[in-house]
Parts: structure tokens; sequence; C-alpha cells
């Protein structure tokens, strides 16, 4: 993915309440290669940004543009189709699993749905679980196997390990990992600095509602800023 397909967000403003935004005044371009981890403190604007890049919430200010386009110039659908989202708790629809996969495409047959299975990890064999039966790690799979049947070009992710355990978050990890390495760029909100620096090509920390700083681990472990430093897990 060249740097023509990165976010770029221009004067932005953005929360629930415009006259007191979350996000205040960023100027940001959002790597669209890799692993970009958003990190920071709590109430530091990291949801509330990843939120606006497919448009489930608009800025009351500014601009973002994707692709050189303003994200208002899309359709939302198609634009949800390219950038997809998954979040800390994945969403279950009732039935099985293979009932949760048509939910992003109504025809899928068995081959396509036990393929995108096993792409993430699981066995075709729970096509036919109820989808409530599955473990945290599972349905947090199974949602990253329901966003790639859109074939997307971004996989935003909210602190998608947050409710995991030891194993069930490796797995995940890894999940993200290997789709940044196959070219789908990855946006990841955590707060967990171990898994920053496990996972990061690229970080943005967020902090007071700006950006306050962007790089490569390397140059942010050297910043004589603490809250930057915090937010890495610094040596």
């Amino acid at each position: 993915m060249s740097s023509a397909d990165a976010f770029e967000l221009i004067g932005v403003d953005a929360g629930p309440v415009a006259g007191d935004p979350i996000l205040r005044s960023i100027d940001l371009v959002v790597p669209a290669n890799g692993v970009t981890v958003l990190a920071g403190p709590s109430g530091a604007g990291k949801s509330t940004l990843l939120r606006l890049l497919n448009r489930l919430d608009d800025p009351v200010a500014g601009e973002v543009r994707w692709r050189g386009r303003a994200l208002t110039d899309w359709a939302p659908t198609e634009l949800r189709r390219q950038v997809a989202m998954v979040f800390q708790r994945a969403p279950l629809f009732p039935g099985t699993v293979f009932d949760n996969l048509r939910v992003a495409v109504a025809d899928i047959d068995d081959s396509q749905a036990g393929h995108v299975l096993e792409h993430v990890g699981l066995n075709a064999d729970l096509l036919d679980r109820e989808a409530t039966t599955l473990s945290g790690g599972e349905a947090q799979r199974m949602c990253v196997a329901r966003a790639l049947l859109t074939d997307p070009a971004v996989l935003l992710a909210d602190e998608p390990t947050a409710a995991l355990d030891g194993s069930a978050r490796t797995t995940v990890e890894d999940l993200g990992r290997m789709l940044a390495d196959s070219g789908v760029a990855v946006i990841w909100v955590s707060h967990d600095t171990d898994q920053l620096r496990r996972l990061a090509d690229h970080v943005i920390v967020l902090a007071d509602g700006a950006v306050r700083a962007v790089g490569h681990l390397d140059d942010l472990d050297a910043s004589n800023d603490r809250i930057v430093r915090q937010s890495v897990g610094a040596p």
C-alpha cells in the first residue's frame, strides 16, 4: 500500500460534544501499511480517532481523507467494506458461525466460509456451531474472518484483545501481524505497552486530545517527553 493510500486528518475536532471535543485541531497522516498502534493515556482520544476512519463518527470540524478523497465522498457501505473494524468485544449475531459470516456476504458458500475460518486459525468444523458458544478468542477471530470477507484494504482494531486471556491474546496478535504482512494495513488501539512493542511498525501517541508524537519505536524511545515514553513502554 503506497503513501497515497494513507489517511489524512486536517484540522479535525471530534467527540460527542461539539463545544468540548475530545480531539482538537488534529493534523495527522496515519500510515496505511504494516501495523500502526494508537497509544496514549485513557481518554486521550484513541478510539475516537479510530472511529473517524470508517465514519462510525464524523468530525465536528475539519476533514478526514483516505486515498486522497474526503470520507464524506465515499458511500458509507463501500468505505466500510474497504476499511473494516473489529471491537474490544466481538459483536455476535443470532445463529451459527455460518450465519454470522453471511452478515458480511449473504451468498457465501461452504467452501468460502471454511476457507476464511481457516485463514484466521479456526477449524471449518465450527461453521455449524452456535456463535454464542464460542470462546472469547474464537469469537474475536470469527469477527476478523467476517471482516475479511469484504476483502478490506484496512482493518481497524479497537483494543481487540482487552477482554482476552494470555493465549487467546497472543493468537489474535499473531493474526494481526499476519494480516499486516499480507498487505492489509492494521490500525490498532492498545493500552498494553508490551503488546505495542510486539506489534508496532508505526506508533501514534495521543494525549489531552492532541497528537503528542508519531514515529517508530526507536525514535519514541529516545523522546524527552515523559508521556510519550510511558505510552510506548520505553526502557
